[in-house]
């Protein structure tokens, strides 16, 4: 029998996703809370609309939504048919994954945690970097599935380490981006030019993903164009400092980028980009980053 996958929620990054699952000559079904979405996208795409009911009835099934308890509240009320693999691509809380991967498992089912890196033109271009966690050999049946959307797939361990890789990884995000903002507002204090700068550090030892891509882009622009909203990169930024207080430990930069970073409340942030958190820095100064 033909085996069938089934894609929910596309979003940002999932209706890019998702686009690339009908390449490998399954079925693909996709399912998103606002139905025409879901339309929308098997027109475009040649994948199939369905219910929320018979998604979950699909041999593999794909999740990319905005939380862990998003992701919760869906298996709950309509769990997966026994066999299949649900492979969460939401950037969600480790012990949810544990507690899922239990749940699951004791209706013969498996859950991998296996969130995305890349933001929406890996997406895009299916080229995301994804950290699995959970049974290394229900991720072997579904690292071809992955593949599909994928440039790198990194199994990193058992339940919840697949999150726990996604939520330290954009917490460095957010320190690179906040350190690059603070020097680049003592060159601008001292008359430098910013693009000539940024220039030499990417070709030096202090380059990073973020002084290559998103100081150019969308700093010194002042083009913030929303593709991964900041509260999203605040709840990341949490679940790193909860799983470094899970384990006692008291690491001081990653309390102050919580620090920085949660200035501006949930409501506020959700409307941002990412990027804007420089914002922050430059009412604090007075010193705005731009050519």
């Amino acid at each position: 029998m033909n085996q069938r996958v089934a894609f929910l929620g596309l979003g940002a990054m999932g209706w890019h996703m998702a686009s690339h699952l009908p390449k490998l000559g399954l079925d693909v079904l996709v399912w998103n809370r606002t139905v025409a979405k879901a339309e929308q996208h098997a027109q475009c795409f040649n994948t199939q609309a369905v219910s929320i009911e018979e998604a979950v009835q699909a041999d593999f099934i794909i999740s990319c939504l905005p939380t862990s308890a998003d992701v919760e509240q869906l298996i709950a009320q309509y769990p997966p048919k026994a066999g299949a693999i649900w492979i969460d691509c939401t950037s969600g809380v480790p012990a949810s994954a544990q507690k899922l991967s239990q749940e699951l498992k004791r209706i013969g089912c498996h859950y991998l945690d296996a969130p995305v890196s890349g933001q929406t033109i890996g997406a895009e271009s299916g080229t995301l970097t994804v950290m699995v966690g959970g049974d290394e050999q229900a991720f072997q049946q579904a690292q071809p599935i992955i593949q599909a959307f994928s440039g790198l797939i990194e199994y990193v361990g058992e339940s919840g380490t697949g999150f726990a890789v996604k939520a330290v990884n954009n917490t460095l995000m957010a320190t690179h981006l906040w350190a690059l903002a603070e020097g680049l507002t003592v060159l601008k204090a001292n008359g430098v030019d910013l693009s000539a700068a940024v220039n030499c550090i990417n070709h030096s030892s202090g380059q990073s993903k973020m002084s290559e891509t998103i100081i150019s882009q969308r700093v010194l622009s002042r083009s913030f164009e929303k593709t991964f909203a900041l509260d999203l990169l605040q709840k990341d930024i949490g679940i790193a400092l909860d799983l470094m207080s899970e384990q006692d430990l008291a690491l001081p930069n990653m309390q102050l980028i919580q620090q920085q970073f949660n200035l501006l409340n949930k409501s506020q942030a959700q409307q941002l980009d990412f990027s804007a958190a420089v914002q922050i820095l430059e009412r604090q100064t007075e010193i705005q980053l731009h050519d």
